[in-house]
């Protein structure tokens, strides 16, 4: 019997996340800063359109420091009691984040309700110079998060916080506009709603990949049939079982597998050969192999399965 494991994407290495920490302490900065005048506004010029915004401001500020949190914790040594150190930290502040959102766009559209039934009045110049302003600060934000998006689950929320943001921005100037054209206050709870319901399904594929992270379920970009039918291509190889392919955080996917050999003597090459088709072929570094015969095999009672 001989085993393998292999770290080169260990959690040592730090995460994707991990490396855009100043563009998301940068990021933080300002709309935290921005955060508090926009609250006064949308309190100055009653509006629910500047209101969300305002909120979903609130949930960035707080979705960017959740993201700090997160990988500070992260970037902690693995101990005995957690071998994996704390990585997962990052999935559980991205699945915090849309919650959040979820709930946020839920009050959004009450209040929406509320202020169809009894508009309130609206200041149109004032709610148009708050929302300019908190464009360019969304713009700014966009652009310090956009590289680390691709990379990470955690950065990717938060960056689609600050893109809903933006958006956002844009609705509440389209409905300054409107009030101070036509006085049709009703344009302010309906860009307000429309705000709190862009953000859903956005929110929602956060929540779903954040949830199935933490279930352990395969990695979208690895066909476990494909690797299983790779590994049972290399030479010396008559079976493949227990295939386990989960990730631990953004940019750290796991792999564990028994690899039948029809000779023992063969298995260290086999060893090799798999760990390099694993690494080369699917981008999998931290993974773990056992080798055995068929003998073996039959006496832990193991049938070929995925």
């Amino acid at each position: 019997m001989a085993a393998g494991h292999s770290h080169g994407g260990s959690a040592k290495g730090g995460t994707a996340a991990g490396r855009h920490k100043s563009r998301l302490a940068a990021a933080l900065a300002l709309t935290a800063s921005f955060m508090v005048a926009e609250v006064v506004g949308a309190l100055w010029t009653g509006s629910l359109a500047l209101l969300a915004d305002a909120a979903h401001m609130l949930t960035d500020a707080g979705g960017l420091a959740l993201a700090l949190i997160a990988i500070r914790f992260a970037e902690k040594p693995a101990t005995p009691q957690r071998s994996y150190g704390y990585v997962r930290m990052e999935i559980l502040s991205a699945l915090a984040n849309a919650v959040v959102l979820l709930l946020l766009t839920v009050y959004i559209l009450y209040e929406a309700y509320q202020r169809f039934l009894n508009p309130p009045p609206i200041l149109g110049g004032p709610m148009l110079a708050v929302a300019a302003l908190g464009l360019i600060v969304n713009l700014i934000s966009m652009k310090l998060l956009a590289g680390g998006s691709s990379e990470s689950l955690n950065v990717k929320g938060a960056y689609f916080e600050v893109l809903s943001d933006m958006l956002g921005s844009l609705g509440v100037i389209v409905a300054a506009l409107v009030v101070m054209a036509t006085g049709w206050t009703l344009a302010d709870p309906i860009v307000g709603a429309g705000i709190g319901l862009f953000i859903v399904p956005r929110t929602w594929n956060l929540l779903r990949q954040a949830v199935h992270i933490l279930m352990e379920g395969t990695p979208p970009e690895i066909d476990m049939a494909l690797l299983e039918k790779s590994l049972l291509g290399l030479p010396g190889v008559t079976a493949v079982h227990d295939l386990h392919v989960w990730t631990l955080t953004s940019g750290l996917d796991a792999m564990s597998g028994h690899v039948v050999v029809a000779d023992m003597a063969d298995a260290r090459p086999v060893l090799v050969a798999a760990g390099t088709l694993l690494a080369d072929e699917f981008g999998l570094k931290h993974t773990t192999i056992q080798i055995e015969d068929e003998a073996i095999r039959r006496t832990e009672g193991h049938e070929q399965r995925l």
